[in-house]
Parts: C-alpha cells; sequence; structure tokens
C-alpha cells in the first residue's frame, strides 16, 4: 500500500515574502519567533522580513551550519521568555530545521533525543507541535516543505525527528531573497536539490506524483544550476533553482537512500562539512551502485533521469553528475574536504543506522558503504 500526501500550502514567486502577516494571521500567529543565524541578519533579510510583519517580533540568530541539540534548547528558551505563539523559520535547511526542532520540543515535554525517528519519536509528536511558516533564502534543502529535521543530538548522531506534524504550515518561496546568495552557496545548495530529486526518484516506493515532481525538478536545476551560480542576478534561473529545490523535498516522502544515510553520518562526525557538497561528492558512486536494481533497470529509471537532463541516449549519469560538480567549482571528492579512509568505520556504522538507508533501491551492506567511500576517495 502507498501512502501519497501533500499538505503544504505555498507561497510562491517573487514578491510572495508580502503574504507573511496575512499568513500569520490565518494561522493565528500573533507573537512569532524568527529563527535564523548571523549571516540572514548580515545580509539585510532579517530586516525585509521584520518589515513585513505587523509588530517586530523576537528573533533567535544563533542557527549553526548544522542545527543540533544545544541550539534547540537555546532556541527554545527564548521561544518560552517571550511567550511566543508560532515560528518563521528564515533561512537555508539549517534555520528550517532548527525551527521544526524548537516547534516541537516546545510543546513536548523531554529531551529531543526522543522525538528522533530511529528511537520510536514518530509517535510521540503531536499536533501539540508549534505553527511554523518557512521562508527559506536557499535553493536547496527543500526543507520549507519537509516532513522531517535532520539535527546533530548531544550524543554526536546526526538523526531525523519526522512527522506530518513537522511540516511548516505556510512556505514563503520568495527567489528575491536567494539573489544574494554567493556563488559557491548557490552552487552547493542547488546540487543538494539535484541530488533529492534523483534520490528519491530512485527510490522504490510507489508513488508517480512524487516521481513526476522529482523528475521535473531534476530537469529544472539541470537546466539552470550553471547559470545561478554564475549569473546570481538572472531572475528565471533562481525561480528554477528554488522551484527544483521545493519539489525534491515534496518528493521525499518516497524516502531518499545511499547518498543521504552517507552524507548525514559524516556530517554528525565533522558539522562543518556542508550538507549539499556531500551530496554532490557521493551521489555518482551511489548511482552506480544502484543501477543494477532490477526494478531501476525495469522502469528505466537511469534513461529517464537522462532524458531529464537533457544528456544523449546511454549517457553515464553518474559521470554527468560528476562533471557537473566540478564545472561548478565544487570538490569532487571525499580526499578534498579532508575525508579519509580513517573516517570509514564511523560512517558505515552511522549510514547503516541512519533513516535513509531502508529506503535505497539496494540494499547496502557495509562493504557496499566501503566500496562506495573508496569510490568517492
Amino acid at each position: 500500500m502507498a501512502l501519497i500526501n501533500y499538505i503544504t500550502q505555498v507561497q510562491f514567486g517573487f514578491g510572495s515574502i508580502k503574504t507573511l502577516q496575512e499568513e500569520c494571521t490565518k494561522l493565528g500567529i500573533q507573537n512569532p519567533l524568527i529563527v535564523t543565524d548571523a549571516g540572514i541578519r548580515n545580509a539585510g533579510l532579517l530586516d525585509t522580513v521584520q518589515q513585513q510583519l505587523a509588530t517586530p517580533a523576537a528573533v533567535f540568530d544563533q542557527t549553526p551550519p548544522n542545527p543540533n541539540e544545544a541550539a534547540v534548547r537555546a532556541a527554545v528558551t527564548h521561544y518560552q521568555e517571550h511567550a511566543c505563539d508560532g515560528i518563521i523559520a528564515l533561512g537555508g535547511g539549517s534555520a528550517i530545521d532548527l525551527a521544526k526542532g524548537v516547534a516541537v520540543c516546545a510543546a513536548h515535554p523531554g529531551p529531543l533525543r526522543q522525538f528522533a525517528v530511529i528511537e520510536g519519536g514518530l509517535a510521540r509528536i503531536t499536533s501539540a507541535t508549534a505553527p511554523v511558516i518557512a521562508v527559506p533564502t536557499t535553493a536547496g534543502t527543500g526543507s520549507e516543505v519537509g516532513r522531517g529535521a535532520i539535527l546533530i543530538l548531544d550524543d554526536g548522531r546526526k538523526v531525523g525527528v519526522i512527522s506530518p506534524f513537522v511540516v511548516p504550515r505556510v512556505a514563503i518561496c520568495d527567489p528575491e531573497l536567494t539573489m544574494g546568495l554567493p556563488a559557491d552557496m548557490t552552487a552547493a545548495t542547488g546540487m543538494d536539490a539535484i541530488a533529492h530529486c534523483m534520490e528519491t526518484f530512485m527510490a522504490p516506493a510507489f508513488n508517480p506524483p512524487a516521481d513526476g515532481i522529482a523528475l521535473d525538478g531534476l530537469r529544472r536545476a539541470w537546466a539552470h544550476i550553471e547559470t545561478a551560480t554564475t549569473e546570481p542576478s538572472n531572475q528565471e534561473a533562481r525561480l528554477n533553482m528554488m522551484s527544483a529545490s521545493m519539489q525534491g523535498a515534496l518528493a521525499f516522502q518516497k524516502g531518499l537512500g545511499c547518498v543521504h544515510s552517507l552524507s548525514h553520518a559524516l556530517g554528525g562526525i565533522n558539522p562543518r562539512l556542508h550538507h549539499g557538497t556531500l551530496n554532490a561528492i557521493l551521489l555518482p558512486a551511489v548511482i552506480r551502485f544502484n543501477s543494477s536494481v532490477d526494478t531501476m533497470i525495469n522502469e528505466d529509471k537511469l534513461a529517464r533521469m537522462a532524458q531529464a537532463m537533457g544528456l544523449p541516449v546511454g549517457a553515464d549519469v553518474a559521470q554527468a553528475v560528476l562533471e557537473l560538480t566540478a564545472r561548478l567549482g565544487l570538490p569532487t571528492t571525499l580526499s578534498q574536504i579532508g575525508v579519509g579512509p580513517e573516517l570509514f568505520d564511523r560512517i558505515i556504522e552511522g549510514a547503516l543506522a541512519d533513516h535513509s538507508h531502508k529506503t535505497n533501491p539496494r540494499d547496502a551492506s557495509p562493504e557496499d558503504y566501503r566500496h562506495m567511500l573508496e569510490a568517492s576517495l
């Protein structure tokens, strides 16, 4: 039996940030907490958002690059001290994921750990979760429409907090807010979106709507990522990258796979590593690993991805991903970002325990993971 579920309201397009106060009013949010980071404040985007609100909102701007349990606790304290009744998540995936963690922990007693899906947290998250309005400022994670948050626990594990109640009630996707994103971050977050579209499409669950959304997102991202990186003010490219990011996350309900089980494990070991860059590096090896799966072959999934990417018939999809990553100026190997074989045992242990491991189209053994890491070295 398949579960097909789309529940997020999305305000999409240039100027859509102007709907923020209206959406707060609809949700009954009178005293929101804005969860963001120092970079967003310094870029002036926090001021842009505050100007849309009837009254100034409380702000927590200490989101770390990879959000963790300590940051959730600090933000929950801020939420409670200011008697907030909802959250505006402003930023990339880190700020939005942190906001989701705050929304859960502000409404439920107990440590963040107990809400991790691998700890049985799905059943513990209820409709009491605080409402979140997500305002992305990058085009990569798609967390604004996702049902989960990826957070690092105090014990170092990078886990998923997943529930229908975690999905933001509203996403305001205004490409204007991404125009100032530096080239390297545009490229890295854009490759994150491409990885999401490809990995959700490869996932074995039966969900034709998600497959169609993922393929169209891949088409848009592949066609526009280089322009968005080299011509940051190109509105068409920015709009299409934001759409691709959102679409990849809409397809998350199919599940992800080995790219994410590995990148989650690595991000837990070294939180300074960028998630999108890790996905770009690992994606070719995982595509090759998955290419021998009968269902992948029978459904012509590689050929359908190649078509969406505009590649010739019979093209090597994994090699095309590698070459695009290189053209974007991103690292193409783990060794370039300081990851060596001495970490492999820890990475593999984390990957096997990650929730994305179970939804890869081909079951990966510890030795399979080792081969994928070696191929990415």
